[in-house]
C-alpha cells in the first residue's frame, strides 16, 4: 500500500516511529483511503484532477509543511495548469481562506462557489478536499516531530508508580459539570447545526447515499450536517472510517484526553459546535469542567496540571503553526508521562479537527437553543 506520511517523513530512518504507526494501523489506512479518493483521476463530479491538486498544493504550502506541498507539487507539474477564470478565482480565494482563517470563510464566501458555477455536489468535495488536506499537513507534521524525537529512553519508558491524586474540588465559580458553560461565547450545552447549502431529502436519497448516512451516525437522516456531506457518499464513508479510527482506538491516549485536545483545536478554530460536542464529552468521561473553562478563557495558559498544560500546548501549536511544530513540542508531552502511541494519539486528534472544524465552520453554522 502507498502510504504518503511514511514517504514524506522517511520512516524507514526512524523505526521507533514506525513502529508505533503500526500500532495505528487502521488510521494510516483510513488517512491513505481518503488521499487516493480525493485525489483520484476518475473521480467523478466537476473538478478536475488539477483543480483538486492545485488546492491540495495550496492548502500544504499554506500550512508551512514544505514536503507535502512538494509532494502535491510534483503531481501538479504532470497535469495541465488549471483554468484561470472566475470560477478558478472562486476557489482558490475560498482554499486561502480556509487554509489559514476557517473561520473567516463565512456564508458568503461558500455561497460565492455556486454563483461561479460549482454544482453543490463539487461544493462540498472542495470543502472536504481542503480540510483533508489541513489535517494532512499537521499529521506530517506531527509524524515527522515524533521521528525526529527519536526512540524514548528504556529506563524513562518505565510507567513510574502514579501518587495518589488530590480529591477534585469543583471550583466555586463554575457551574457543575452536565450543567453549560458559557464563556467568550463558547459554550457547553449542546447546540444545532444549520446547513448553507442545499442537503440531500433522504426521501430521494440513493440507495449508496442512505447506507453512507445510516453507517455515519444514528441520526444523520435528520442532521443537516450529515445531510449536506452525503451530496459526496464516498467521500464521508472514508472521513467516518479516519474520524472512529482516530477517536475511538483502543488503548493510548485516554479517551477524555482526546477530547480535551479537540476542544482546544476547535477553540482556536473558532468552531463553536465542536467545542460545545467535544467540551460536553470530556465532561462527561472526566467528571469535571474545570479545564474546559480555562480553554474557553484562554487556551494558551489552560490546563490545571502538568499533563494537561503540556497536551492544551502541544495541541494549540501543532493547530497554529503545522510547518514550525517540532520535536520540541512532543518533549514536553514525553516528559509529561505520554508514552509514544499517547504522542501520535495527540497528533491524530489535533490534525483531525483542522479537518472537522473546517467542515462545521464553513459548511454552515451552529444554533443556539
Amino acid at each position: 500500500m502507498t502510504d504518503t506520511i511514511d514517504q514524506l517523513v522517511r520512516l524507514d530512518n526512524a523505526p521507533h516511529a514506525q513502529a508505533v504507526r503500526q500500532q495505528r494501523a487502521k488510521a494510516v489506512t483510513a488517512t491513505q483511503a481518503c488521499e487516493d479518493l480525493l485525489l483520484a483521476p476518475d473521480l467523478p463530479g466537476g473538478l478536475t484532477l488539477a483543480e483538486r491538486l492545485a488546492v491540495a498544493q495550496g492548502v500544504a504550502a499554506a500550512s508551512g509543511v514544505a514536503a507535502l506541498a512538494a509532494h502535491y507539487g510534483a503531481r501538479l507539474a504532470s497535469v495541465p495548469t488549471p483554468v484561470q477564470d472566475a470560477r478558478w478565482r472562486a476557489i482558490t480565494h475560498f482554499t486561502g481562506l480556509l487554509a489559514t482563517r476557517p473561520a473567516a470563510a463565512d456564508r458568503a464566501a461558500l455561497l460565492a462557489l455556486p454563483a461561479a458555477g460549482l454544482a453543490t455536489e463539487d461544493v462540498v468535495l472542495l470543502a472536504q478536499l481542503i480540510g483533508f488536506a489541513a489535517y494532512q499537513a499537521r499529521l506530517a507534521a506531527g509524524v515527522a516531530a515524533l521521528a525526529a524525537l527519536g526512540p524514548a529512553d528504556a529506563a524513562a519508558a518505565q510507567p513510574a508508580p502514579s501518587a495518589p491524586e488530590a480529591p477534585f474540588v469543583h471550583p466555586a465559580h463554575l457551574p457543575a459539570p452536565g450543567e453549560p458553560l458559557r464563556i467568550n461565547g463558547y459554550t457547553s450545552e449542546t447546540l444545532d447545526w444549520k446547513a448553507w447549502l442545499p442537503v440531500v431529502d433522504p426521501a430521494s436519497a440513493s440507495a449508496e447515499q442512505i447506507a453512507v448516512l445510516d453507517a455515519s451516525h444514528p441520526k444523520a437522516r435528520t442532521s443537516d450536517f450529515y445531510l449536506t456531506l452525503a451530496h459526496q457518499p464516498q467521500v464521508l464513508a472514508e472521513r467516518s472510517q479516519a474520524f472512529n479510527a482516530i477517536m475511538y482506538a483502543p488503548g493510548g491516549l485516554p479517551r477524555a484526553e482526546r477530547e480535551l485536545a479537540t476542544t482546544v483545536v476547535s477553540r482556536i478554530n473558532g468552531c463553536v459546535y465542536c467545542a460545545s460536542v467535544h467540551a460536553q464529552r470530556f465532561e462527561q468521561l472526566a467528571k469535571r469542567n474545570d479545564v474546559i473553562a480555562q480553554v474557553f478563557t484562554d487556551p494558551g495558559s489552560a490546563g490545571t496540571h502538568a499533563r494537561e498544560r503540556a497536551l492544551v500546548q502541544a495541541s494549540a501549536a501543532l493547530t497554529h503553526a503545522p510547518g514550525g511544530f517540532g520535536p520540541q513540542h512532543l518533549a514536553a508531552l514525553r516528559a509529561a508521562g505520554l508514552s509514544d502511541l499517547e504522542l501520535l494519539d495527540t497528533v491524530h486528534a489535533v490534525a483531525l479537527f483542522a479537518w472537522a472544524n473546517r467542515l462545521m465552520l464553513n459548511l454552515g453554522e451552529a444554533v443556539h437553543p
